[in-house]
């Protein structure tokens, strides 16, 4: 294997040419994002919509062709090769595996939108534009009662289930499979190497690597700034500090500060350690949502919508909207979701790849497609199930509860809240739950932003587990650094928009990482058939 790994001085461990590289990009990007933000927003708003108008198609087709390569590895005889050699075993137990890909792959997202996107889909007013649920329209669930709420629950499970996460599984597999078992760089250059060989330690290698890089620091920034300002809410609520940018950017200074600690202690250290205990607290919340909540109610919704689910999943991941109404809900909701998670998808693979040494295929498979899975349609259908009760059942009538009006205003955080206001009330018992939620909130940013900083020195080191400890200081404080230049100059929502037209040439990395290992693995099989010969 060539090595291109600096042997002394500053970047000693690291690849000099491709941090430098990756280090001038992101400055440039965010001089083009930050200060000429109007500039930037049109042009990302104006590509992401073309890709989104263009595309579609072949995003759905996409992202169903990964979800049927899993289901393949799991059934067929590859599932029982290790990630490593036939005698290696797990490093991680199963809870601390699980707990690690909860929350660096999905944590965040769920509480943010464990409310808000349920209630929308619920809503049959068209606030946005267009219709709020055309899968619940076509159901004939056309007004707000329970069986709209069900196919709510469904649309919200569906663009967080099995398709989103068999993204995360084809990365995950592809890296972990030619790091542990074929002795390459824990990199995206790998999944190249059956295709290109040893030339995947040349430009178009640090090609892929890059645009790993990239999305790592540009992913978690954007999720960082986006979201202290859910937490500033969260805070001025219990200790009734002012939510504005002041705010803001000490909770980025802090979490940072916390998320380059965490990194250099590694995956054994800070981010087992906090990822365990997002577990727990979770656990606590979702009791209290699940016991203080209408819980007979809630177990019948999960019954009937992992039913619904199990029986649509393929219709609807297969469905293509050619209704003028429906095209723009599908555009933006199911195509940015489809883009999201793929742009996502080097990053939390690369991280998943990291934990899953010694494991089958047919385990990491199963594994980082149903757990997660599984974890989130509690979680989605115990807070949004409480915030449409709530609204169903309405002293006034239903939809009258005040949160669907939140939602319209796309207060997210408030919609949280005020559901949780209504289980429990006031008073301590109230406060302290609300402080559950909110260190949630910041908790799993830094489990996010952590892991972030570990893959992409991971990346940057060429596979090197344990990257010099200095750069995972130095990328830690870029990512707060962009977070708050970006929040400032009023860029991060520009940055989003970027980030999901990014997606498009990220999808076709996920396909040649997937026909690389698959590849690898029909030859891997036919190698050993003419050993026995």
């Amino acid at each position: 294997m060539v090595t291109e790994l600096a042997q002394g001085g500053f970047f000693q461990g690291m690849h000099k040419g491709m941090t430098l590289t990756a280090s001038g990009l992101v400055l440039l990007f965010v001089l083009f994002t930050g200060l000429g933000s109007d500039t930037a927003g049109s042009v990302f708003g104006a590509t992401r919509a073309w890709i989104e108008s263009t595309f579609s198609g072949y995003y759905l087709v996409t992202v169903m062709l990964l979800l049927v390569v899993c289901a393949f590895i799991v059934f067929s005889r590859y599932g029982s090769i290790r990630l490593g050699p036939d005698d290696s075993r797990p490093e991680f137990s199963n809870f601390a595996w699980f707990a690690m890909l909860f929350s660096a792959g999905i944590g965040i997202g769920i509480l943010f939108f464990g409310v808000a996107e349920p209630i929308f889909y619920l809503d049959d007013t068209g606030a946005f534009g267009y219709p709020n649920n055309p899968h619940a329209d076509m159901a004939g669930a056309t007004a707000i009662g329970y069986e709209r709420a069900i196919d709510a629950l469904r649309v919200t499970v569906f663009h967080w289930g099995l398709h989103g996460w068999a993204i995360y599984v084809i990365v995950g597999m592809s890296l972990a499979y030619f790091a542990y078992r074929k002795g390459l760089p824990l990199a995206l250059r790998s999944a190249l190497y059956p295709f290109i060989g040893e030339r995947i330690f040349g430009p178009i290698g640090h090609l892929f690597d890059i645009l790993g890089v990239l999305g790592c620091v540009f992913g978690v920034a954007t999720s960082l700034g986006l979201g202290v300002s859910q937490m500033a809410v969260g805070l001025e609520r219990l200790m009734g500090i002012d939510p504005g940018l002041n705010t803001q950017l000490m909770l980025i200074t802090g979490i940072s500060i916390i998320s380059i600690l965490s990194a250099v202690t590694g995956v054994h250290g800070g981010i087992r350690l906090i990822s365990e205990m997002n577990i727990w607290v979770s656990l606590v919340v979702v009791g209290v949502f699940l016991i203080g909540g209408p819980t007979l109610w809630l177990i019948m919704a999960f019954g009937e919508t992992l039913l619904d689910y199990a029986i649509n999943v393929i219709p609807m991941g297969l469905w293509y909207a050619d209704e003028e109404g429906a095209t723009a809900w599908q555009q933006g909701w199911t195509i940015f979701y489809w883009g999201w998670w793929l742009a996502w998808a080097p990053f939390v693979g690369l991280f998943i790849a990291r934990i899953s040494k010694g494991r089958t295929l047919r385990e990491f498979v199963l594994g980082v497609l149903l757990v997660p899975t599984l974890i989130i349609f509690v979680w989605l259908i115990i807070f949004g199930g409480n915030a449409m009760y709530q609204e169903l059942y309405a002293t006034s009538g239903p939809g009258s509860a005040g949160i669907i009006e939140l939602v319209n205003a796309w207060n997210l955080p408030s919609a949280l809240f005020a559901t949780a206001d209504n289980i429990v009330g006031g008073g301590t018992f109230g406060w302290l739950l609300s402080a559950m939620m909110v260190f949630l909130l910041m908790s799993w940013f830094v489990t996010s932003s952590d892991s972030g900083t570990l893959v992409l020195t991971t990346i940057l080191s060429l596979g090197d587990s344990e990257p010099p400890r200095r750069f995972r200081v130095f990328w830690g404080v870029v990512i707060g650094l962009v977070a708050a230049v970006l929040l400032v100059a009023g860029g991060l929502n520009a940055l989003q928009t970027a980030l999901i037209a990014a997606a498009l040439p990220l999808s076709v990395v996920v396909l040649v990482m997937t026909a690389g290992v698959l590849l690898s693995l029909f030859r891997e099989t036919l190698d050993a058939r003419r050993k026995r010969r």
